[in-house]
């Protein structure tokens, strides 16, 4: 009996313990958009070639209304960053390139909130 509860409350505290949800994007041509609408915002991304770069610009729009975001980015080949939204703390957004492909993604763990507070 105790092991059964002990095994179940292992696999539901790795479960828990993992992203809740995860979006992913790819970006295979100039200009061509790409978006993400996990979490508590919507993400709207394109590149545009600037010589060996890919200048990569992402919008950023919360979905209770705000202001939206952007940010812009160079990336060369095999480059990659990896960020969270300044009040959206829960969201992991990637960006990679390779090649003439560049990959958008996200990952939101629901149990950090942005209005959770620290003891």
């Amino acid at each position: 009996m105790i092991r059964k509860t002990l095994g179940a409350s292992l696999l539901a505290a790795l479960f828990l313990a993992t992203p809740a949800l995860a979006e992913e994007a790819t970006i295979g041509r100039p200009i061509e958009g790409g978006s993400l609408h996990q979490g508590h915002l919507d993400m709207v991304a394109y590149y545009v070639p600037r010589g060996d770069l890919l200048e990569v610009t992402a919008t950023f729009a919360p979905k209770a209304g705000g202001d939206p975001l952007r940010v812009v980015m160079g990336l060369a080949n095999s480059d990659s960053v990896a960020f969270s939204i300044p009040g959206h703390p829960g969201s992991l957004y990637a960006f990679s390139r390779s090649g003439e492909e560049v990959t958008v993604s996200t990952e939101t763990d629901t149990s950090l909130r942005a209005d959770a507070t620290m003891p």
